[in-house]
């Protein structure tokens, strides 16, 4: 029963330590976006308006189906967080980038070749290199 708990008390930690980069993440655009909730508004006395997800993505698209859903493309904290590990790691993997960075290596499998796209790393052999 010990050795049951045992395990069952590691998955739960290493899930914890999985998820934690998200919650901040989540909290600081959170903040941002209650920062930028008044900005360009006609009147300064009105107060923000909360805006579901749904309705901010909606409000995005252009009507045809067309607009991209989240975030613009590159602009998350992920593919720094990468670029920086490669710098101070020269042939760093992906699955050693992910471990790391305390996060699930198919993320990394989509944000590191959008880095070597822009001619920022290149990759040899298994592993990744700051382009020079």
């Amino acid at each position: 029963m010990a050795d049951f708990l045992d395990e069952k008390r590691r998955e739960i930690q290493a899930r914890l330590k999985e998820l934690k980069p998200l919650v901040e993440e989540y909290h600081k655009l959170e903040s941002a976006e209650r920062a930028l909730a008044g900005v360009g508004e006609a009147s300064p006395t009105s107060a923000p308006r909360a805006r579901s997800a749904r309705a901010s993505t909606r409000a995005k698209s252009n009507g045809n189906g067309g607009g991209r859903r989240g975030r613009p493309k590159g602009s998350g904290q992920r593919a720094q967080q990468a670029l920086e590990l490669v710098r101070s790691k020269p042939g760093i993997t992906i699955p050693e980038m992910a471990e790391s960075m305390g996060i699930k290596q198919n993320y990394l499998y989509r944000v590191v070749p959008d880095l070597e796209k822009e001619g920022m790393l290149t990759k040899s052999g298994r592993g990744w290199h700051v382009r020079q």
